[in-house]
């Protein structure tokens, strides 16, 4: 997204391969721009982009350095006014910062689903920790984690065991049904993303 300038980027990475995929895994990481609002109340653009997946303790610490290098003396508030690799999850511009540690921290750890999840709980902490037994995995298609499901299940082989093979070219479950009634009766909750969806245990 489109958002204040970045100050103290630096020039872009050189040197060997190893470097420039640590850099890029340090881009990537969830990170939010900001804000002292002293400055920006007088009419000042000064922020920085901070990296938010660390410590509470470590990102208050670099709000402060930040503060502390204001041109506006006294500079004691700030405001997020932007961030980015966050995935679906929308940061707030007064959200705490131990709230976007914790979320930015799971990113980090877990991927995008954990966005999604942090999404899908609001600002329920409780139920943010819970995301290691809620998800269940990534699949290309709701129906694919149906079938998967049904097969570890013993269904579609029971099924198979049941239907005499002359009929079994006759006869085909609706997987369909079954995996729109998995996600209505509640027992799931799906998040689609560009690649497929996300499942989530919907029992949580």
């Amino acid at each position: 997204m489109d958002g204040p300038p970045r100050t103290g980027a630096g020039p872009e990475t050189t040197g060997n391969n190893n470097q420039e995929q640590n850099e890029q895994v340090r881009e990537d990481r969830p990170r939010i721009y900001m804000a002292s609002l002293a400055d920006y109340n007088a009419g000042i653009l000064y922020g920085e982009w901070i990296d938010a997946a660390q410590e509470p303790e470590a990102l208050h610490e670099a709000v402060a350095d930040m503060l502390h290098r204001s041109p506006t003396p006294g500079a004691e508030e700030f405001a997020i006014h932007d961030f980015e690799h966050f995935g679906s999850y929308n940061v707030d511009e007064f959200d705490s910062l131990g709230w976007v540690s914790r979320v930015a921290r799971g990113i980090a750890e877990h991927g995008l689903a954990f966005a999604a999840w942090a999404d899908h709980v609001g600002d329920d902490d409780d139920a943010l920790n819970q995301f290691d037994d809620a998800y269940l995995g990534d699949w290309h298609s709701l129906r694919d984690y149906a079938d998967e499901l049904l097969d570890d299940l013993g269904y579609t082989r029971a099924i198979d065991d049941a239907i005499p093979e002359a009929l079994q070219p006759y006869v085909e479950l609706d997987v369909e049904a079954f995996a729109r009634d998995l996600e209505l009766g509640g027992d799931i909750t799906v998040v689609e993303h560009d690649r497929g969806v996300w499942i989530f245990d919907g029992r949580l």
